[in-house]
């Protein structure tokens, strides 16, 4: 395929545009400027970041340029669109830490020489704006009635939407609108949830300026039945290591749902068409191949080769005889501590559980096993031969697994 719109739509990113038949032509026929806007409200990014930076480098694959976009100055009110309360406030410090660490994932993925792509920070002209002067020359022409029956503000009513969040669509129009005009940026992409911002942006531009710019927006990252993905038991599926391990990563995709391997393989690797088509149309026990390639490429993209590789041999090692590895979550517990601690207790140290009565539950439900033998009493407590040993592993359900290394 020569253009990049249709390579978009097969592997079914695209879900809203402001001009189809005109984004196509011009995505044919032009090296178009294009940004994609991140807030950096934690010191991580995550996996529906992620949909966005493979966007950024299909399209920087045919010759068009990404602006990566911090929002410095956007998280500094804090974006109200499928939150039902207000954002956390973080400092300027906080902010400007947490762009730093999203920079290094952009550098993995996108080529930064010279015309090739650009990273650029809204703080740079949104902190330093008059506030009489944004009112005058901005808010003259946003209509308030149009505003608040946007998505983005419509979960935030219920509760209360603060007039800090309400300006939010102003600032991030209003940085369409600086890039358009500094930057010949005619493109805004970005997840389904930010259309009403998106739009906002070109009206701006079409009226401040005369200006033609485009909106597109991709699906956001949802299981089959509706669900969003990428949330685990310990909150969101992080790119960084630190926060998910390349093991827990890995196992996230190794696990996904059967109905949801083509979506991961279309949208999460550079796999060809023909290759998904194939996996995906695997059957029975074998879709569990097309899991492995899923969870072994997007994990290799993420954390490297080498530690796809340990994830993978660590999950295959699982499902032999030889369960115990090195690579698999350990929680070290002295063997004094351990001898007459209670099966939920060591859940919890563990960090399996939330609560003890999320414990019992797995319990009576026959969802423990330590060492492959089946746990049905609440009291269970180590008997001597287990705390002799060097280690014991405890499965939680079907997937998880947990070493305690006794020291």
């Amino acid at each position: 395929m020569d253009n990049v719109f249709d390579v978009l739509k097969e592997r079914g990113f695209i879900e809203q545009c402001t001009h189809e038949d005109e984004i196509r032509e011009l995505l044919a026929n032009e090296q178009v400027t294009f940004y994609i806007g991140f807030d950096p409200t934690a010191d991580s990014l995550h996996i529906g970041h992620f949909l966005q930076i493979m966007v950024m480098t299909h399209m920087q694959k045919y010759g068009h340029r990404p602006i990566a976009l911090i929002g410095g100055g956007t998280t500094m009110v804090g974006d109200p669109t499928d939150k039902t309360d207000m954002r956390k406030m973080l400092t300027q410090e906080q902010i400007s830490q947490n762009g730093e660490r999203f920079k290094e994932v952009f550098k993995k993925f996108l080529d930064f020489s010279q015309g090739k792509a650009m990273m650029l920070n809204n703080a740079d002209w949104l902190l330093n704006l008059n506030y009489v002067d944004l009112l005058r020359e901005i808010g003259v022409h946003f209509s308030v009635n149009r505003m608040l029956a946007a998505d983005c503000y419509k979960t935030r009513m219920e509760k209360g939407l603060t007039f800090l969040e309400f300006n939010y669509m102003i600032m991030q129009s209003y940085d369409f609108y600086v890039l358009y005009k500094d930057y010949g940026c005619k493109m805004q992409l970005g997840g389904n949830d930010q259309w009403s911002n998106i739009l906002g942006g070109t009206e701006l531009i079409r009226r401040k300026l005369g200006g033609q710019a485009y909106g597109m927006t991709f699906s956001l990252l949802t299981t089959s039945d509706g669900k969003k993905m990428g949330k685990t038991e310990k909150g969101a599926l992080w790119l960084d290591p630190q926060k998910t391990s390349p093991y827990d990563f890995y196992q996230y995709w190794r696990n996904v749902d059967d109905a949801d391997v083509k979506k991961c393989l279309s949208l999460l690797t550079f796999l060809p068409m023909n290759e998904v088509e194939n996996l995906s149309a695997l059957e029975g026990s074998d879709i569990n191949k097309a899991k492995e390639v899923l969870a072994y490429e997007v994990t290799q993209m993420i954390h490297g080769e080498e530690e796809a590789r340990k994830a993978q041999d660590t999950a295959k090692s699982l499902f032999s005889l030889h369960a115990d590895s090195a690579e698999m979550p350990t929680t070290k517990i002295e063997r004094k501590e351990l001898s007459g601690m209670e099966i939920l207790d060591i859940m919890l140290k563990a960090g399996l559980i939330p609560s003890k009565s999320e414990g019992r539950r797995l319990v009576t439900q026959g969802g423990i096993q330590i060492d492959g033998e089946k746990i049905s009493d609440l009291k269970y407590t180590l008997p001597e031969d287990k705390l002799c040993k060097e280690s014991f592993i405890i499965k939680k359900g079907k997937k998880v697994h947990h070493k305690i290394k006794i020291v």
